[in-house]
């Protein structure tokens, strides 16, 4: 009876995982490993595959505009992530406290989080607008110029990333907020009654105690960092002179503006080992077990 009964359990469980583990097969594992196979070919969608064996990968290393392109994800990473990071602790903190209408303020901030990138984005980039936009209407209000930022290639990967971390903060906020909240008050009582507040309380207590949740944030930011693509397409085009173009632009580019799937395929595999490295290195640098507080 109790064999025949987990046998029944058993099929319940396969029928109600069926949808899942079918949907995964067809729509990730399936394109996952066809993008593999389509990277050592050359295709145009129309003919047939030709294998090329590792000629996609070899030019991609030696493309000026691959390179060109892969350089400025990594510095949009290298500059995006640590700002989102400090902008979202602090603003945690300042949100951890217990004042009237703290609520309101946490979903003021959130907002931006559940807001759509591309209507975010059409909103930033006319308020980047050189002419008439409200950013440089208060720069000129404090007596400077108006700043070219769509249209410099000084200024226009800036402006990725402002939008970028404006939109990823509220998220990364709650993220740090609840890492705060799990820190048990017996701590800060403790640190009190030794003397140890404001800056002092932050660094020896609350930062070691909220690693965990750091290495987190950290390794999701460079994750859609590397991803970048919405507000790309929409503010700058990835213009002017490729000055703001990132890898998934031009993974897009190639595949569907030039039909090379095999190169976008190889982009597009290049650029997963290199979030894959990057977010052992952060793993192994920031977690261990060791979260005692000095």
């Amino acid at each position: 009876m109790r064999t025949k009964k987990l046998k029944k359990d058993g099929l319940w469980a396969i029928f109600f995982l069926a949808p899942a583990v079918i949907g995964l097969c067809a729509f990730t594992i399936y394109p996952l490993v066809e993008s593999l196979h389509i990277s050592f070919t050359s295709w145009d969608l129309f003919s047939d595959k030709v294998f090329v064996g590792l000629k996609n990968f070899i030019d991609l290393f030696h493309d000026p505009t691959g390179l060109k392109v892969f350089r400025n994800t990594v510095v949009f990473t290298l500059l995006a992530v640590p700002i989102q990071i400090v902008i979202s602790f602090f603003l945690a903190v300042a949100l951890n406290q217990k004042i009237r209408g703290i609520r309101f303020f946490r979903g003021a901030y959130f907002l931006p989080a559940i807001a759509s990138m591309v209507s975010i984005s059409i909103v930033w980039q006319w308020l980047f607008n050189t002419d008439f936009g409200i950013v440089n209407y208060v720069i000129k209000m404090f007596g400077g110029s108006g700043v070219p930022w769509l249209t410099s290639t000084k200024y226009s990967l800036w402006t990725i990333i402002i939008v970028s971390c404006w939109k990823g903060m509220g998220y990364n906020m709650m993220i740090f907020l609840a890492g705060l909240q799990g820190v048990p008050s017996t701590y800060y009582e403790a640190a009190e009654m030794d003397g140890c507040t404001g800056l002092s309380r932050l660094v020896k207590i609350v930062i070691p105690l909220i690693k965990p949740t750091t290495l987190y944030v950290s390794i999701t930011c460079v994750i859609n960092s590397m991803q970048v693509f919405d507000q790309v397409m929409i503010i700058t085009g990835g213009g002017p002179a490729r000055s703001s173009s990132v890898l998934v632009q031009y993974l897009y580019e190639n595949a569907f503006d030039y039909y090379k799937m095999g190169y976008a395929s190889a982009i597009g595999w290049v650029m997963a080992i290199f979030i894959f490295i990057l977010s052992v290195i952060q793993f192994k640098a920031m977690s261990n077990d060791d979260y005692s507080i000095e």
